[in-house]
């Protein structure tokens, strides 16, 4: 896109965070914005002021407050299928039509839940697939531990164990299924569902469906049949009654808490100035990293054992919404879309990867995420030490250690000392939680979802289709079908040697 050649222009130039601090004396003030809270510092990224203005610029360049209002409104922002996406409708954020069919769905999502919750029922298997199950997976991780209702078993891969893991966990009898599909046709949920069915010896009409097509799930036999929007993606659906299993978990209030937070932080992204905006902040710098700098990686870790989904579930939010080649009109991109995302959970990750990221020749920005209040009573050693370990570690990217300072650690060993020289001079981001419950999880999930959109808007790209998910399917169908469509050698050796 030409609004960001200047950008590219920019990224030539090696860039000294260390300098950065001691030339721009209002650097943690312009890298820094809280909201909703959540606290997030970009001081540490690579990211020079002068090209924070130039990204700023690009911003009014590539009409974001246009593509923000539309979004928000409900109006057309997924080109390639002709439609809105309305995920924030289900928050009450859109239009009058699109809120009022989102808020009469609540109604019924809190219904079934408090019917579940008082009849005695002890497990729930949830059976979906991508955002059919990260989204719920990860509000039952971070948030389920305190509720009071059935327990939530997520089963997502086709892979029998998966299901057998859930099934051995449960009792027949109290047990009931979830089945989460926006087309009701996705093949792995419907055959696990098919096989969780008979397995518990139970009925389709004691199922509960959410889909986006009732009339397929009324067709299959689900008792209860619970519909969202087709203009809702897979990957922004949580907000609908596919955050049922937090509902029967933890209560319809939980549900909507984190909607009424999700709210308040489209509210902050629509209403807050470009430049004091959490998520254009944090978009902007992805942008630079990427398309300015070349880093394709991002990692993300959570100090926060309620928060080791979030990597997996940025994973699809991020990768599958900006991992595109081409812009709006079908022309091919001049640079990098969406980084690779990955992660893990500090301080897990410390004694695993961190090495690499410390010392090896793959260098890109690293995002710490924590909780300052603990939800445990143990003693609080545990968590002056997370959150020093999680600090500590953004301090060692940046700072390094210089060969002079290792020799002197090495008795003179000059191999030894180049082992334990750190070049520092790494880009790394903090976003802090105030807690974690049901509003700031809201937010934070609301936050990384406007985040992305502003950077397809930069990139000239549509966050809401997803056709390179398609062709895989295709040629499974195929294989299953037994039908020959050329495969290459090497696919048609593997297909014969496993009997397919």
């Amino acid at each position: 896109m030409d609004h960001l050649a200047a950008i590219r222009a920019a990224g030539a130039e090696p860039v000294d965070i260390r300098a950065l601090f001691a030339g721009e004396p209002d650097r943690l003030a312009r890298l820094s914005a809280s909201a909703c809270g959540l606290h997030m510092d970009l001081s540490r990224l690579a990211l020079p002021l002068p090209v924070l203005d130039q990204l700023l610029a690009a911003c009014t360049a590539a009409d974001l407050p246009g593509w923000r209002a539309r979004l928000l409104a409900g109006e057309v922002v997924n080109l390639s299928e002709g439609r809105a996406a309305t995920h924030t409708a289900e928050r009450g954020v859109g239009n009058a039509v699109d809120v009022a069919v989102a808020q009469a769905a609540a109604k019924d999502v809190a219904r079934i839940a408090e019917q579940l919750r008082a009849q005695g029922v002890s497990d729930v298997i949830l059976i979906g697939i991508g955002g059919s199950a990260l989204g719920p997976a990860l509000l039952n991780d971070a948030l389920g531990r305190d509720g009071d209702g059935p327990t939530i078993h997520v089963v997502s891969n086709i892979d029998g164990e998966a299901l057998h893991r859930a099934l051995a966990a449960c009792q027949s009898a109290t047990t009931r299924l979830v089945i989460i599909s926006k087309t009701f046709t996705t093949a792995e949920t419907m055959t696990n569902a098919e096989t969780a069915l008979a397995r518990l010896a139970g009925r389709r009409s004691d199922c509960i469906a959410i889909t986006a097509r009732p009339d397929r799930a009324a067709t299959w036999g689900a008792g209860h049949v619970l519909p969202f929007a087709e203009s809702v993606g897979g990957r922004y659906s949580l907000w609908s009654a596919v955050g049922l299993p937090l509902a029967i978990r933890c209560g319809p209030d939980a549900l909507s808490q984190l909607r009424a937070a999700a709210a308040a932080m489209d509210a902050h992204f629509r209403d807050t100035p470009l430049a004091h905006n959490l998520p254009v902040l944090a978009a902007l710098a992805d942008v630079w990293a990427a398309h300015g700098q070349g880093h394709q990686t991002r990692g993300v870790f959570a100090y926060d054992e309620r928060l080791r989904l979030l990597p997996s579930y940025l994973q699809q939010l991020e990768m599958e919404s900006n991992g595109k080649g081409v812009a709006h009109d079908g022309s091919p991109l001049a640079g990098p879309t969406a980084a690779i995302t990955w992660g893990g959970t500090g301080t897990d990750a410390q004694h695993a990867v961190f090495q690499l990221i410390h010392q090896g020749t793959c260098v890109g920005p690293v995002e710490f995420v924590a909780v300052l209040e603990p939800a445990h009573d143990l003693p609080a050693t545990h968590h002056r030490q997370l959150l020093a370990n999680c600090f500590a570690q953004g301090a060692a990217l940046l700072k390094g250690r210089s060969f002079e300072a290792a020799l002197a650690l090495s008795d003179g060993d000059e191999a030894l000392a180049h082992a334990k020289t750190f070049s520092g001079n790494r880009p790394s981001s903090t976003l802090l939680l105030d807690r974690l419950d049901p509003a700031t999880l809201g937010a934070l999930i609301a936050f990384y979802e406007h985040r992305t959109f502003v950077a397809a808007v930069l990139l000239g790209i549509n966050p809401f289709d997803q056709w390179g998910v398609e062709l895989g399917k295709e040629l499974a169908n195929a294989l299953l079908a037994g039908e020959d469509l050329g495969f290459d050698p090497s696919t048609a050796r593997l297909v014969a040697r496993a009997g397919l």
